[in-house]
């Protein structure tokens, strides 16, 4: 199999980017990580950057070392490194994150927060991240539907989150069997927050690339954002 990919981020109505996102490609194997900043400005973009930057550097691995475990290290080590960053710069910054590796017909993802990740096979969403939120427990619980998450009061209180010490650690998938025209789909809230389920699965049906996919994707949400809408960013994989 083939990995076709596509990145895009747009600061939105902000006056700062402060989603990161990043990607290292070799064949069948594929690294893909997306990060939301914390903190207010330039410090909520070092954290991501500080995402992007610890998962890529240790890409790839030993053949050997479990996708599983590659990502984890990777989210310790960002996690570390927004730490360091607190004390150096005497801020609060945190980032979310959410990472994708692919190995031959293997593919492994973690995250921690609500920057989500779309799994897409044999014709039909196949899975997709739980946010870790205020607002994402309401809708585990019944009190609102999944579409009520972007609007609800909550929906940005998040119950993990990189650069803690506490209730940091990601939660990580697996899925075996890869095939031709699975597909991935990773993004921050500034992208889910206006587009529905059914409408990924609709435009990327639609779509012959990664790119066709996220334009797809971009114009059905830009006729929905506000002028002050969030950073919004996504990353699209297909295989093929």
């Amino acid at each position: 199999m083939t990995i076709d990919s596509y990145s895009f981020s747009d600061i939105g109505g902000r006056e700062d980017n402060q989603d990161a996102l990043g990607m290292k490609l070799d064949g069948d194997r594929g690294i893909f990580v997306l990060a939301d900043g914390l903190g207010g400005h330039q410090n909520g973009r070092l954290a991501s950057d500080c995402v992007v930057n610890s998962v890529l550097a240790g890409w790839p691995p030993e053949e050997d070392v479990p996708l599983t475990e590659t990502i984890e290290t990777g989210i310790g080590e960002a996690n570390q490194a927004i730490l360091n960053l607190q004390q150096e710069k005497n801020c609060n910054a945190k980032s979310t994150a959410v990472v994708l590796n692919i190995r031959g017909e293997t593919a492994a993802w973690a995250y921690s927060g609500d920057s989500r990740l779309y799994y897409l096979h044999d014709g039909g969403i196949a899975a997709v991240t739980e946010d870790h939120s205020v607002a994402y427990k309401k809708y585990q619980a019944g009190e609102i539907t999944k579409e009520e998450i972007a609007t609800d009061e909550d929906q940005s209180s998040l119950l993990r989150v990189l650069g803690s010490t506490a209730r940091w650690e990601p939660a990580v998938d697996q899925r075996e069997k890869l095939s031709p025209e699975d597909a991935f789909l990773l993004c921050s809230d500034g992208v889910w927050e206006y587009v529905r389920d059914d409408e990924i699965l609709v435009d990327y049906l639609k779509a012959a690339s990664a790119k066709e996919w996220a334009v797809l994707l971009l114009l059905r949400i830009s006729a929905r954002i506000p002028k002050d809408n969030d950073n919004l960013s996504l990353i699209t994989v297909m295989l093929k």
